[in-house]
């Protein structure tokens, strides 16, 4: 049976109070990334939500990051507040010829984040994914879908990602909604449950937890134990896993995703 990777990591790579409670004292900020690339396997990149990056930007992420590092882009969130088909599909063409593809085999999946006020509207959705690229400059892409509104969790999102191989991002430990339902060859985890209170974010039972149900969709199962709106799941040999600690108690987030990758490489 082939199982498949798993890659863990936080949201960004600046954040200040990780300057006490991950880097090291004195690291110029410059080499922030070099570091936490080197004790993470992925960084989800927040920095494009908020602008447009240059081809230069995305070569010189991924010449800081050692080999097998991957990462996760977020995608602007001018395209995902547009409101017709025809925007979308402009937004989402103006992204990638910035330079995105510029990451190369360091490309994980792209994320894309629809604010809460959107509500699940069939046509949309069906406009939307149908806009999203297959492959950018050669480079083949991954997409991966969060939606935040309790309308989504419908059988009609389900089938609809289905069919566009894009994975429904997996709500873990927050207010949002909770969808499990496997819906693309990958799986999109975002943990958000971390605590100021405990050493390593979680405790050792809910990091066990975690790490045991990447495992699982590694090996192309499914955790029996979170919610799906559809009992069938298509079966695969393994499923590349992204998990990300964001949120929560943010400075605990680096070391909750350094015990996870301990986990599992025991």
């Amino acid at each position: 049976m082939t199982t498949g990777r798993i890659y863990v990591g936080v949201g960004g790579w600046s954040f200040a109070p990780w300057r006490e409670a991950f880097y090291p004292p004195g690291l110029p900020t410059s080499h922030e990334l070099e570091y936490a690339s080197r004790h993470l396997t992925s960084i989800e990149i927040n920095a494009t939500f908020y602008r447009t990056q240059t081809r230069e930007t995305y070569l010189s992420w991924r010449d800081q990051t050692p080999e097998g590092f991957v990462f996760s882009v977020k995608a602007p969130r001018y395209a995902m507040s547009r409101r017709t088909p025809h925007d979308v599909k402009e937004s989402i063409a103006h992204f990638f010829d910035s330079g995105v593809a510029a990451l190369g085999e360091k490309l994980g999946p792209v994320l894309w984040q629809f604010p809460p006020t959107r509500k699940f509207d069939l046509d949309f959705c069906a406009a939307f994914l149908s806009a999203l690229p297959r492959e950018s400059e050669g480079v083949a892409l991954r997409h991966a879908i969060e939606a935040r509104d309790e309308s989504f969790v419908t059988s009609e999102f389900i089938a609809l990602a289905r069919a566009h191989h894009a994975a429904i991002v997996v709500e873990g430990d927050s207010d949002f909604p909770l969808i499990a339902d496997l819906t693309a060859p990958f799986v999109y985890a975002r943990i958000m449950g971390t605590r100021a209170s405990r050493k390593q974010g979680y405790d050792r039972e809910r990091l066990d937890l975690w790490a045991a149900r990447a495992q699982k969709w590694a090996e192309g199962g499914a955790p029996s134990d979170l919610p799906r709106i559809c009992a069938n799941t298509p079966k695969r040999s393994g499923r590349d896993v992204y998990l990300y600690v964001i949120r929560g108690a943010k400075e605990k987030n680096p070391a909750a995703a350094m015990a996870l990758i301990e986990r599992l490489q025991k």
